[in-house]
């Protein structure tokens, strides 16, 4: 059966995923994850985090999926060679040269390629299977039929986001908020900080869901107010489908969002994947649509929240 992978932005966050019936949880590594500090989690909490999740018969992951300058490889092989010496043994990573580095110094490593890997035909599965990985996420734009092709070629296992918020590019390409935070600075450690990419450990601001104006040749606004496409979405109409095909892993993204409307969140799909596998024959989605639409409200009006704070912070000077 599919595994539940939900997302873990605090050790309460972790534990409340679990408790909801998640297979999985991933975290993020302080200064290594795509996210604010405050939905990170440092070595302690992540070790503590492991010893939770082995001790109830779980996995956590531990995602360092931004692309780092040559200079911060040595932190990077420090911090994985602590937290392995603590059992971790799961990791999700963007950059190829990492995964090979890991790989070759941990054999025993499970490696997942992350969705900025941007992986969107059997060709990058390939890659991505050769650089170490044993699982790669798929593009948000995936269709089934490159599902299949990527499951029946590659012979790698395949995750899926069902619940997430999708890019105006391809996820991990936009260098919009660089735009508006064009800064630099390294820590005491010596790792690289730029605030306005998400790539190299700073955040995505979100300014494409910004209203925009839409100017002419000779300076002439000729449309106002424009919205750009980047939805938040849940799949579950597809949830189904995505157990027929035999996929490894579906996944929740969340950790900025509260804690108890992730473990609503969690709850929701573990007895959605349950009810489906249980009785796959007479599985109905209508039934769930209701439900998924008082959650999705919850959601949205947090989204909502965090977007206005990010896209504000953007426009502001350092």
């Amino acid at each position: 059966m599919a595994e539940l992978l939900a997302s873990g932005g605090s050790l309460e966050m972790v534990r409340t995923a679990f408790e909801n019936g998640a297979d999985a949880v991933y975290v993020g590594a302080k200064g290594w994850s795509r996210r604010r500090a405050q939905y990170e989690m440092d070595d302690p909490g992540i070790v503590e985090a492991a010893r939770y999740a082995r001790s109830v018969g779980k996995i956590l992951r531990v995602a360092f999926n931004t692309l780092p300058a040559s200079a911060e490889v040595p932190l990077f092989l420090a911090r994985t060679d602590a937290l392995y010496a603590e059992g971790v043994r799961d990791f999700i990573l963007t950059d190829p040269g990492l995964m090979m580095a890991l790989k070759n110094r941990h054999p025993d490593t499970i490696l997942h390629a992350s969705v900025g890997c941007t992986i969107i035909n059997v060709q990058d599965a390939f890659f991505y299977k050769e650089a170490g990985a044993s699982q790669i996420v798929a593009e948000c734009r995936m269709g089934m039929e490159t599902m299949r092709k990527i499951r029946r070629e590659a012979g790698v296992g395949l995750e899926v986001l069902v619940h997430a918020t999708t890019c105006f590019t391809l996820l991990g390409r936009c260098t919009m908020s660089s735009y508006t935070k064009h800064e630099h600075r390294v820590d005491a450690a010596g790792k690289d900080h730029f605030p306005g990419s998400p790539n190299r450990g700073g955040l995505c601001y979100r300014i494409c869901l910004t209203e925009w104006d839409q100017v002419g040749a000779g300076g002439e606004v000729e449309a106002e107010g424009i919205t750009l496409p980047n939805p938040a979405f849940f799949l579950v109409d597809d949830i189904p489908d995505l157990i027929d095909l035999g996929v490894d892993t579906i996944k929740i993204q969340g950790r900025e969002y509260s804690v108890a409307l992730v473990g609503e969140m969690v709850r929701f799909y573990r007895e959605l994947i349950d009810a489906c596998v249980r009785d796959r024959s007479s599985f109905r989605i209508e039934p769930w649509k209701e439900r998924m639409a008082r959650i999705a409200a919850e959601r949205d009006a947090e989204r909502r929240e965090k977007t206005a704070g990010l896209i504000g912070e953007s426009l502001t000077s350092p």
